[in-house]
């Protein structure tokens, strides 16, 4: 991994210091090597985190005549069968990095090669000849690539706060954004939370020119109206067997040590399982857990460390580590957060860079793929319901996937189940049925709005038009579990998990993560898979668990989903909690900064206080932290932005691989 930044000017050569400055902001993402590559048009710097071919990968890297040259954020993990097929086409190459194979099939292809990538990347490649840049993105939006377009000026980087490197960038928080973010948990599609600041979109590539901006998709998430092909479930069983262990198999490839992260649930244990038992005896893995029993899965961390027998490793996160910790998760997030997930992922980066780890296989991706998420489940039993509405044994289906709900007052329970899940029950032939309760619910804590916010953001359109123009032409053709999959992957999966609780927090202490579930594949198969093999009646990723029973404990491969959560409220209303939380959530800050109402937040915190730092409600505690990492946004990037990178980085000190190219003529 590794972190990017750029500027194209086609009036003005890019500024050197301003370039040393951007890459500064990303040192953290690449502390191993520095580079740069400057002409009359073109700016390129790169941060490296050496993985593959440590001593000669460093960036930017060239062709053979040097008219091409490339800055990579990334992995390609098919990279040696593409280097075979490129030197019997006559390629020469000077290192053995993924990241020249890259830019000579580039040469072959343009912008089909991207076809031929397995791999999570950021890709930029500059045109010397034809002053063209090219920009990538992988298929499922792994990893970041920001940017901001004035005429004819793009300047781009891996983070935003390097863009803001320039002075000549506004730093003003996109209201609209703020307001998606409190629906839908992140921004939505290629906007972020800054005003005229822009991601690539997964499985998107761009060309700037003199002539501007065009963007255009390469891949999409292939679901579709076809009929599902009438195998037996063995026969599944065994074709995603094999690509399972085929995309563990090639991400292993590293010059250095490859770790695993094992949080105890099915997804980690079953990935951690085949490379025990197929590639590495010797496997290092690392865990958090809880002191808040209610998030805890310490036990089942256990469980599987001993099944396995790794060499493993394990952070105890407790609420004063997570409210401390916040302001850095919300620096490298670059985004206001409803949750505080991310947190205890921070530290578990730390933990692992400190035991001289770089790279780590994690397990994000199966849930969406496989249909593992109870909002699948959710939306199986209230379309059930909805063919008999006023049925009061359907409803009681909510007792398999909640029972803690309908352990002490069935009655208690079944008026919350007809009060909260009975809500839009009638409208199947939506396209967001599935996730109309989650976002209704989650965007009453816009009621903490200010006067202004409202008014401003009222101009936004309703969410559903919006969201619906950019669906499939065949999406309402497709069957409802895949409508639901689709959802959740397009909107959440690369702008939130992948983003806020995986890139980010990982790449903050220099840790490269890999997902063997989201090799495109993979992917591409379990869009394949009939609906009754994701999720089975109720039973989520069911075809998963029967290649999983294989080679992992039956109490671990049938262990039902435990979400992963972390403690919001106690972090930081309770005994011991930081003191910028109190500053930050003071009338006058948030009266100062215009975001929201300072009666009702008083109001909050007051309700906190009284209760010893407990908010019951799962709403509340969305607006607590929402309010107050929306308040350390604007603070950190807004009020406070730092005039130069870390303080405690010299960058120009660092720099040890200058390519400094100046235009000719």
């Amino acid at each position: 991994m590794c972190g990017i930044a750029g500027i194209i000017d086609y009036n003005a050569p890019p500024s050197e210091p301003l370039l040393r400055d951007m890459i500064g902001f990303v040192h953290h993402r690449g502390p191993d090597a520095f580079g740069l590559y400057r002409d009359g048009t073109a700016g390129l710097a790169h941060a490296r985190l050496s993985i593959i071919d440590l001593s000669g990968g460093d960036q930017p890297i060239h062709n053979e005549d040097q008219t091409l040259w490339i800055i990579y954020n990334g992995e390609v993990f098919n990279y040696p069968e593409l280097r075979e097929d490129l030197v019997q086409k006559g390629h020469a190459f000077y290192t053995r990095t993924d990241t020249e194979i890259i830019l000579h099939l580039f040469e072959e292809e343009g912008p089909e090669c991207l076809k031929k990538l397995n791999g999570q990347f950021a890709i930029v490649i500059w045109d010397a000849v034809n002053k063209r840049l090219f920009l990538a993105r992988d298929r499922m939006g792994i990893r970041p690539l920001f940017y901001h377009h004035s005429g004819i000026r793009l300047i781009f980087a891996s983070e935003i706060k390097a863009l803001f490197a320039d002075d000549s960038l506004s730093r003003l928080l996109n209201l609209n954004a703020l307001s998606d973010t409190f629906t839908c948990w992140s921004p939505l599609g290629a906007e972020t939370a800054f005003k005229g600041v822009y991601q690539l979109p997964p499985a998107h590539f761009a060309v700037f020119d003199k002539k501007g901006l065009d963007l255009r998709p390469y891949w999409k998430i292939p679901f579709s109206s076809a009929s599902y092909e009438d195998r037996p479930l063995a026969d599944w069983v065994e074709e995603l067997e094999e690509l399972l262990v085929d995309a563990v198999r090639i991400r292993l490839r590293a010059d250095v040590p490859v770790g695993a992260y094992l949080s105890g649930g099915l997804d980690s244990t079953y990935v951690t399982s085949l490379v025990k038992r197929r590639f590495n005896n010797e496997l290092r893995t690392f865990s958090v857990s809880f002191a808040d029993e209610r998030f805890n899965e310490a036990e089942f961390q256990d469980r599987a460390v001993e099944a396995l027998g790794t060499n493993h490793s394990s952070i105890h996160s407790t609420e004063k580590d997570i409210g401390e910790s916040f302001p850095a998760v919300v620096w490298h997030t670059e985004v206001p957060l409803l949750r505080t997930a991310p947190g205890p992922l921070y530290r578990l980066s730390q933990l692992v860079r400190e035991n001289r780890f770089k790279v780590v296989l994690t397990g994000e991706g199966s849930d969406e793929i496989f249909g593992g998420y109870d909002i699948f489940k959710e939306d199986r039993v209230r379309r059930f319901w909805a063919g008999q509405p006023q049925s009061q044994v359907r409803p009681q289906l909510f007792r398999r996937l909640y029972p803690d709900i309908f352990s002490d007052d069935s009655s208690r329970a079944l008026s919350f189940v007809n009060g909260f899940f009975r809500k839009n029950l009638l409208e199947v032939d939506s396209p967001f049925y599935s996730h109309l309760i989650r976002w209704e619910n989650t965007a009453q804590i816009k009621n903490f709005f200010s006067d202004d916010l409202r008014k401003e953001v009222g101009q936004n359109g309703n969410l559903l038009l919006r969201l619906r123009s950019g669906l499939p032409c065949d999406f309402m053709a497709w069957d409802p579990l895949s409508r639901a999959q689709y959802t959740e992957i397009s909107i959440f999966l690369s702008n939130y998990l992948l983003s806020s609780q995986g890139d980010r927090m990982a790449m903050a202490h220099s840790v490269e993560g890999r997902f063997p579930f989201l090799d495109y594949r993979v992917v591409e198969f379990a869009c394949r898979i009939p609906p009754r093999y994701r999720l089975n009646g109720l039973k989520e990723k069911y075809i998963l668990r029967q290649v999983a029973r294989k080679i992992i404990p039956p109490e671990l491969a049938d262990r039902p989903k435990q979400p992963y959560r972390a403690p919001i409220s106690r972090c930081f209303l309770g005994e011991g909690a930081p003191d910028y939380v109190r500053d930050l959530l003071s009338e006058d800050q948030i009266k100062k900064f215009g975001y929201f109402d300072p009666a009702r937040v008083t109001k909050l915190v007051e309700k906190a206080d009284r209760q010893k730092g407990f908010l019951l409600s799962e709403r509340e505690n969305m607006a607590l932290v929402g309010i107050l990492s929306t308040q350390l946004v604007h603070s950190q990037f807004i009020e406070h932005f730092p005039k130069c990178p870390d303080k405690n980085v010299d960058f120009k000190l660092q720099i040890s691989n200058i390519k400094l190219q100046n235009e000719k003529g």
